[in-house]
């Protein structure tokens, strides 16, 4: 399998960046993961069609090049980071390119709730029509005390975590492999979707 990974803040130093980190070397036997930063993304706004930034389409290109995407998200309060919230607002109003992608929600918080609310709300925005994103159900993975989740060498040192993440990950290539033959058996080719947005009367 090959994962686009999101490292879902923009700040310098992040437990969830090391999260996703610590996975592409964990399960690189099993899929290859490339992480993606979206610090260098602009804010988002209603570019023209001819104007979108090529940050924001070399995104779109790897989402739909990826067989799914892996979101790592902290938690600012109670909700997911400004910054990633741009970057699904430059995905649904450009490229739509998660649209019946595979998605993996993780989360790393220095609390004790391990981003449990972030992740929800992501969840939601996800599943909006605009993004339409395949997400595995049933499945969180919330490290919490995340400051002190991971050794020197970047590995994580929670070992029932560690069990819990290989379990996800295993039902979430499982996740992957079904959604991709679900959408190649469709027998009926949906139409592109038009939005409010998109058209002269909004």
């Amino acid at each position: 399998m090959n994962y686009l990974a999101i490292v879902g803040t923009n700040s310098k130093v992040s437990t969830n960046r090391m999260l996703l980190q610590f996975m592409k070397e964990h399960f690189k036997e099993e899929a290859q993961i490339e992480l993606f930063e979206i610090k260098d993304l602009p804010v988002f706004y209603e570019a023209d069609e001819d104007q979108v930034p090529q940050e924001v389409e070399a995104l779109s290109g790897k989402i739909r090049q990826a067989d799914g995407v892996i979101i790592a998200t902290p938690e600012y309060d109670h909700t997911i980071t400004a910054s990633l919230k741009s970057v699904l607002e430059w995905i649904s109003y450009t490229s739509q390119a998660l649209t019946d992608k595979p998605v993996l929600i993780v989360g790393a918080s220095h609390g004790s709730l391990g981003s449990s609310r972030a992740q929800a709300h992501l969840r939601q925005i996800l599943d909006s029509p605009e993004l339409a994103a395949r997400i595995m159900p049933s499945s969180e993975f919330l490290l919490g005390r995340s400051q002190a989740a991971f050794n020197a060498g970047g590995t994580l040192v929670y070992e029932d975590k560690v069990e819990e993440l290989d379990e996800i990950f295993r039902e979430f290539v499982l996740f992957t492999d079904l959604i991709t033959k679900l959408l190649s058996e469709k027998s009926v080719i949906k139409k592109a979707k038009k939005f409010a947005w998109q058209t002269q009367e909004a």
